[in-house]
Protein backbone atom coordinates (compact mmCIF):
# COMPACT_ATOMS: atom_id res chain seq x y z
CA UNK A 1 0.00 0.00 0.00
CA UNK A 2 1.03 3.65 -0.34
CA UNK A 3 2.10 5.66 2.68
CA UNK A 4 3.68 9.05 3.37
CA UNK A 5 6.67 8.54 5.63
CA UNK A 6 9.41 10.47 7.33
CA UNK A 7 12.33 8.29 6.26
CA UNK A 8 15.60 10.05 7.11
CA UNK A 9 16.76 12.96 9.25
CA UNK A 10 16.97 16.26 7.43
CA UNK A 11 14.68 15.13 4.59
CA UNK A 12 11.10 15.86 3.60
CA UNK A 13 8.28 13.26 3.71
CA UNK A 14 8.13 10.73 0.88
CA UNK A 15 5.40 8.64 -0.71
CA UNK A 16 6.56 5.03 -0.40
CA UNK A 17 5.22 1.51 -0.79
CA UNK A 18 4.88 -0.49 2.45
CA UNK A 19 3.14 -3.70 3.49
CA UNK A 20 -0.47 -3.45 4.54
CA UNK A 21 -0.62 -3.93 8.33
CA UNK A 22 -2.68 -6.56 10.15
CA UNK A 23 -4.43 -5.98 13.48
CA UNK A 24 -3.20 -7.86 16.54
CA UNK A 25 -5.33 -8.93 19.51
CA UNK A 26 -7.64 -6.11 20.59
CA UNK A 27 -6.60 -3.91 17.67
CA UNK A 28 -8.57 -2.54 14.72
CA UNK A 29 -7.55 -2.13 11.08
CA UNK A 30 -8.93 1.01 9.42
CA UNK A 31 -9.22 1.76 5.73
CA UNK A 32 -8.28 5.43 5.79
CA UNK A 33 -10.77 7.83 4.20
CA UNK A 34 -9.04 11.09 5.20
CA UNK A 35 -5.97 12.21 7.14
CA UNK A 36 -5.25 15.76 8.26
CA UNK A 37 -1.82 17.39 8.16
CA UNK A 38 -0.56 19.27 11.20
CA UNK A 39 2.38 21.53 12.03
CA UNK A 40 3.25 19.01 14.74
CA UNK A 41 4.53 16.86 11.86
CA UNK A 42 6.89 19.68 10.95
CA UNK A 43 7.99 19.90 14.57
CA UNK A 44 8.83 16.17 14.59
CA UNK A 45 10.80 16.45 11.36
CA UNK A 46 12.82 19.36 12.74
CA UNK A 47 14.01 17.36 15.76
CA UNK A 48 17.72 16.46 15.83
CA UNK A 49 18.80 12.87 15.40
CA UNK A 50 20.33 12.79 18.87
CA UNK A 51 17.59 12.00 21.33
CA UNK A 52 14.93 11.52 18.63
CA UNK A 53 12.18 9.55 20.42
CA UNK A 54 10.31 7.93 17.53
CA UNK A 55 10.94 5.03 15.14
CA UNK A 56 12.45 5.70 11.74
CA UNK A 57 10.97 5.45 9.17
CA UNK A 58 7.51 6.41 10.45
CA UNK A 59 4.23 6.90 8.63
CA UNK A 60 2.93 10.38 9.48
CA UNK A 61 -0.62 11.47 10.23
CA UNK A 62 -2.38 11.87 13.57
CA UNK A 63 -5.78 13.13 12.34
CA UNK A 64 -7.38 9.95 10.96
CA UNK A 65 -10.82 9.19 9.63
CA UNK A 66 -11.58 5.74 8.30
CA UNK A 67 -13.80 2.71 7.89
CA UNK A 68 -13.38 -0.31 10.14
CA UNK A 69 -11.90 -2.93 7.83
CA UNK A 70 -10.93 -5.76 10.18
CA UNK A 71 -11.10 -6.56 13.90
CA UNK A 72 -8.25 -8.18 15.75
CA UNK A 73 -8.96 -11.10 18.06
CA UNK A 74 -11.00 -9.94 21.04
CA UNK A 75 -11.78 -6.49 19.67
CA UNK A 76 -15.41 -5.62 20.39
CA UNK A 77 -17.51 -2.48 20.40
CA UNK A 78 -17.39 -1.61 16.70
CA UNK A 79 -18.31 -3.47 13.53
CA UNK A 80 -16.70 -3.85 10.14
CA UNK A 81 -17.97 -1.00 7.98
CA UNK A 82 -18.35 1.56 10.78
CA UNK A 83 -17.22 5.10 9.96
CA UNK A 84 -14.96 6.49 12.69
CA UNK A 85 -12.31 9.02 13.59
CA UNK A 86 -9.40 8.23 15.91
CA UNK A 87 -8.70 9.83 19.27
CA UNK A 88 -4.96 10.35 19.00
CA UNK A 89 -3.85 10.31 22.64
CA UNK A 90 -2.88 6.72 23.34
CA UNK A 91 -2.02 6.51 27.01
CA UNK A 92 -1.42 3.48 29.19
CA UNK A 93 -5.06 3.40 30.25
CA UNK A 94 -4.30 2.58 33.89
CA UNK A 95 -2.43 5.55 35.47
CA UNK A 96 -4.18 8.27 37.45
CA UNK A 97 -4.63 10.70 34.58
CA UNK A 98 -5.78 8.00 32.15
CA UNK A 99 -8.30 6.80 34.75
CA UNK A 100 -9.65 10.35 34.80
CA UNK A 101 -10.07 10.26 31.01
CA UNK A 102 -7.03 12.46 30.32
CA UNK A 103 -4.93 10.10 28.22
CA UNK A 104 -3.37 13.22 26.69
CA UNK A 105 -1.58 13.64 30.04
CA UNK A 106 -0.66 9.98 30.59
CA UNK A 107 1.91 9.75 33.39
CA UNK A 108 3.79 6.86 31.79
CA UNK A 109 4.07 8.44 28.35
CA UNK A 110 1.64 8.95 25.49
CA UNK A 111 2.14 7.82 21.90
CA UNK A 112 -0.01 8.76 18.93
CA UNK A 113 -0.49 7.64 15.36
CA UNK A 114 2.17 9.46 13.37
CA UNK A 115 3.85 10.53 16.61
CA UNK A 116 5.40 7.33 17.87
CA UNK A 117 3.63 4.63 15.83
CA UNK A 118 2.70 4.47 12.16
CA UNK A 119 -0.07 6.94 11.42
CA UNK A 120 -2.85 7.68 8.97
CA UNK A 121 -1.01 9.02 5.92
CA UNK A 122 -1.58 5.66 4.28
CA UNK A 123 -4.27 3.52 2.76
CA UNK A 124 -4.63 1.51 6.00
CA UNK A 125 -3.58 1.90 9.62
CA UNK A 126 -3.85 -0.10 12.84
CA UNK A 127 -5.51 1.44 15.90
CA UNK A 128 -4.27 0.05 19.20
CA UNK A 129 -7.65 -0.18 20.96
CA UNK A 130 -11.35 0.19 20.25
CA UNK A 131 -11.49 2.78 23.05
CA UNK A 132 -9.66 5.20 20.76
CA UNK A 133 -12.35 5.12 18.06
CA UNK A 134 -15.17 7.68 17.86
CA UNK A 135 -18.10 6.95 15.51
CA UNK A 136 -19.02 9.76 13.10
CA UNK A 137 -22.06 8.33 11.34
CA UNK A 138 -22.65 10.13 8.05
CA UNK A 139 -20.30 13.06 8.68
CA UNK A 140 -18.02 13.85 5.74
CA UNK A 141 -14.70 12.20 6.72
CA UNK A 142 -12.71 15.01 5.10
CA UNK A 143 -14.39 17.49 7.45
CA UNK A 144 -14.40 15.11 10.40
CA UNK A 145 -10.76 13.95 10.37
CA UNK A 146 -9.33 17.19 11.74
CA UNK A 147 -11.83 17.30 14.58
CA UNK A 148 -9.33 14.97 16.26
CA UNK A 149 -6.74 17.73 16.69
CA UNK A 150 -7.52 20.98 14.87
CA UNK A 151 -10.81 21.18 16.79
CA UNK A 152 -10.04 19.14 19.92
CA UNK A 153 -6.93 21.12 20.84
CA UNK A 154 -8.53 24.60 20.80
CA UNK A 155 -11.70 23.20 22.37
CA UNK A 156 -9.84 22.04 25.47
CA UNK A 157 -7.83 25.28 25.62
CA UNK A 158 -11.05 27.32 25.55
CA UNK A 159 -12.75 25.14 28.16
CA UNK A 160 -9.86 25.86 30.54
CA UNK A 161 -10.77 29.57 30.56
CA UNK A 162 -14.49 29.38 29.76
CA UNK A 163 -15.67 30.91 33.07
CA UNK A 164 -13.71 34.07 32.24
CA UNK A 165 -15.40 34.58 28.87
CA UNK A 166 -18.46 36.47 30.06
CA UNK A 167 -20.28 39.38 28.48
CA UNK A 168 -17.93 42.29 27.89
CA UNK A 169 -14.81 40.10 27.74
CA UNK A 170 -12.28 40.11 24.91
CA UNK A 171 -10.32 37.13 23.62
CA UNK A 172 -7.27 37.47 21.41
CA UNK A 173 -6.47 34.57 19.08
CA UNK A 174 -2.86 34.63 17.87
CA UNK A 175 -2.65 32.62 14.65
CA UNK A 176 -5.84 32.08 12.63
CA UNK A 177 -4.65 28.97 10.79
CA UNK A 178 -5.55 25.30 11.13
CA UNK A 179 -6.34 25.47 14.85
CA UNK A 180 -7.00 29.18 15.20
CA UNK A 181 -9.85 29.35 12.70
CA UNK A 182 -11.65 26.60 14.61
CA UNK A 183 -10.96 28.39 17.90
CA UNK A 184 -12.69 31.47 16.52
CA UNK A 185 -15.77 29.43 15.62
CA UNK A 186 -15.83 27.76 19.03
CA UNK A 187 -15.50 31.07 20.86
CA UNK A 188 -18.42 32.51 18.90
CA UNK A 189 -20.52 29.41 19.48
CA UNK A 190 -19.76 28.94 23.19
CA UNK A 191 -19.32 32.45 24.55
CA UNK A 192 -20.36 36.12 24.23
CA UNK A 193 -16.70 37.25 24.15
CA UNK A 194 -15.42 39.66 21.53
CA UNK A 195 -12.89 37.80 19.35
CA UNK A 196 -9.83 39.60 18.02
CA UNK A 197 -7.64 37.56 15.65
CA UNK A 198 -3.99 38.36 15.01
CA UNK A 199 -2.13 37.03 11.97
CA UNK A 200 0.07 38.10 9.08
CA UNK A 201 -1.24 38.84 5.58
CA UNK A 202 -4.58 40.15 4.39
CA UNK A 203 -5.73 36.73 3.18
CA UNK A 204 -5.40 35.26 6.68
CA UNK A 205 -7.06 38.29 8.25
CA UNK A 206 -9.98 37.98 5.85
CA UNK A 207 -10.16 34.25 6.65
CA UNK A 208 -10.37 35.03 10.36
CA UNK A 209 -13.27 37.42 9.76
CA UNK A 210 -15.02 34.82 7.60
CA UNK A 211 -14.84 32.39 10.52
CA UNK A 212 -16.38 34.84 12.96
CA UNK A 213 -13.68 37.14 14.33
CA UNK A 214 -15.09 40.53 15.29
CA UNK A 215 -11.74 42.14 14.55
CA UNK A 216 -8.70 40.90 12.60
CA UNK A 217 -5.42 42.75 13.04
CA UNK A 218 -1.93 42.37 11.65
CA UNK A 219 0.26 40.65 14.22
CA UNK A 220 2.89 43.37 14.60
CA UNK A 221 4.20 45.81 17.17
CA UNK A 222 1.07 47.98 16.97
CA UNK A 223 -1.41 45.18 17.63
CA UNK A 224 -1.25 45.34 21.42
CA UNK A 225 -1.87 49.10 21.45
CA UNK A 226 -4.88 48.65 19.17
CA UNK A 227 -6.31 45.98 21.47
CA UNK A 228 -5.85 48.27 24.47
CA UNK A 229 -7.80 50.94 22.55
CA UNK A 230 -10.56 48.50 21.67
CA UNK A 231 -10.93 47.51 25.31
CA UNK A 232 -10.83 50.98 26.82
CA UNK A 233 -7.32 50.40 28.14
CA UNK A 234 -8.14 47.18 29.98
CA UNK A 235 -6.49 44.70 27.61
CA UNK A 236 -7.60 41.22 26.67
CA UNK A 237 -9.38 38.94 29.13
CA UNK A 238 -7.88 35.84 27.51
CA UNK A 239 -5.11 35.34 24.95
CA UNK A 240 -4.84 32.04 23.06
CA UNK A 241 -1.43 31.61 21.41
CA UNK A 242 -1.59 29.07 18.61
CA UNK A 243 2.00 29.78 17.51
CA UNK A 244 4.00 29.32 20.70
CA UNK A 245 7.09 31.31 19.69
CA UNK A 246 8.95 33.76 21.91
CA UNK A 247 7.73 36.68 19.80
CA UNK A 248 4.09 35.64 20.15
CA UNK A 249 4.61 35.08 23.86
CA UNK A 250 5.78 38.69 24.16
CA UNK A 251 2.79 39.81 22.12
CA UNK A 252 0.41 37.83 24.33
CA UNK A 253 1.71 39.58 27.46
CA UNK A 254 1.48 42.96 25.76
CA UNK A 255 -2.16 42.31 24.81
CA UNK A 256 -3.21 40.92 28.19
CA UNK A 257 -4.93 42.82 30.97
CA UNK A 258 -4.84 42.70 34.75
CA UNK A 259 -6.11 39.34 36.02
CA UNK A 260 -6.14 37.89 32.50
CA UNK A 261 -5.19 34.42 31.27
CA UNK A 262 -2.80 33.33 28.55
CA UNK A 263 -3.01 29.81 27.15
CA UNK A 264 -0.07 28.63 25.05
CA UNK A 265 -1.17 26.00 22.54
CA UNK A 266 1.35 26.20 19.70
CA UNK A 267 4.59 24.22 19.74
CA UNK A 268 6.77 26.98 18.33
CA UNK A 269 9.74 26.27 20.63
CA UNK A 270 9.11 29.49 22.54
CA UNK A 271 6.97 30.66 25.41
CA UNK A 272 5.72 33.41 27.68
CA UNK A 273 7.99 35.25 30.09
CA UNK A 274 6.19 36.86 33.01
CA UNK A 275 7.26 38.52 36.21
CA UNK A 276 5.77 40.81 38.82
CA UNK A 277 7.05 43.93 37.07
CA UNK A 278 7.07 42.67 33.47
CA UNK A 279 3.45 41.59 33.04
CA UNK A 280 -0.02 42.71 34.13
CA UNK A 281 -0.73 41.95 37.78
CA UNK A 282 -2.41 38.67 38.70
CA UNK A 283 -1.96 37.21 35.24
CA UNK A 284 -2.08 33.44 34.77
CA UNK A 285 -0.21 31.46 32.11
CA UNK A 286 -0.81 27.82 31.22
CA UNK A 287 -0.20 25.38 28.42
CA UNK A 288 -2.77 23.08 26.87
CA UNK A 289 -2.04 19.74 25.21
CA UNK A 290 -4.60 18.16 22.88
CA UNK A 291 -7.78 17.07 24.74
CA UNK A 292 -9.90 14.26 26.16
CA UNK A 293 -11.84 11.63 24.23
CA UNK A 294 -15.09 12.84 25.82
CA UNK A 295 -14.42 16.27 24.37
CA UNK A 296 -13.95 14.73 20.93
CA UNK A 297 -17.38 13.13 21.27
CA UNK A 298 -18.79 16.57 22.07
CA UNK A 299 -17.15 18.06 18.99
CA UNK A 300 -18.59 15.34 16.75
CA UNK A 301 -22.06 16.29 17.94
CA UNK A 302 -21.33 19.98 17.32
CA UNK A 303 -20.13 19.16 13.81
CA UNK A 304 -23.29 17.14 13.13
CA UNK A 305 -25.34 20.18 14.13
CA UNK A 306 -23.36 22.45 11.86
CA UNK A 307 -21.92 24.47 14.75
CA UNK A 308 -18.32 24.10 13.60
CA UNK A 309 -16.89 23.58 10.15
CA UNK A 310 -13.21 23.00 9.42
CA UNK A 311 -11.99 24.61 6.22
CA UNK A 312 -10.03 22.03 4.24
CA UNK A 313 -7.86 21.70 1.15
CA UNK A 314 -7.63 18.12 -0.12
CA UNK A 315 -4.75 16.24 -1.74
CA UNK A 316 -4.43 12.73 -3.08
CA UNK A 317 -1.91 10.48 -1.38
CA UNK A 318 0.26 10.72 -4.52
CA UNK A 319 0.36 14.49 -3.92
CA UNK A 320 1.22 14.05 -0.25
CA UNK A 321 4.72 15.45 -0.65
CA UNK A 322 3.26 18.60 -2.22
CA UNK A 323 0.77 18.85 0.64
CA UNK A 324 3.59 18.94 3.18
CA UNK A 325 5.56 21.42 1.07
CA UNK A 326 2.50 23.70 0.85
CA UNK A 327 1.99 23.52 4.61
CA UNK A 328 5.68 24.20 5.25
CA UNK A 329 5.53 27.26 2.98
CA UNK A 330 2.35 28.60 4.60
CA UNK A 331 0.24 28.16 1.49
CA UNK A 332 -2.60 26.31 3.26
CA UNK A 333 -5.72 28.13 4.39
CA UNK A 334 -7.31 26.14 7.19
CA UNK A 335 -6.37 22.45 7.18
CA UNK A 336 -4.77 20.25 4.51
CA UNK A 337 -6.26 16.76 4.27
CA UNK A 338 -4.90 13.78 2.34
CA UNK A 339 -7.55 11.51 0.85
CA UNK A 340 -6.10 8.09 -0.11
Amino acid sequence: MKAIQYTAFGTRPKVVEVDRPSPGPGQVLLRITASGLCHSDEFVMSMPEEGYPYPMPMTLGHEPAGIVEELGEGAVGVSVGDAVIVYGCWGCGVCETCADGSENLCLTGMVSPGLGVDGAMAEYMVVDSVRHLVPIGDLDPVRAASLTDAALTPYQAIKKVLPRLVGGSTTVVIGAGGLGHVAIQLLRELTPTRVVALDIGQEKLDFAKENGAHEALTSDASAAATIKELTGGRGATVVLDFVGADVTGELAVACAGVGSAIVVVGAGLGGVKVGLTSAPYDISVQTSLWGRRKELLELVEMAKRGQIKIHTTTYSIDDGEKAYDDMHAGRITGRAVVVP
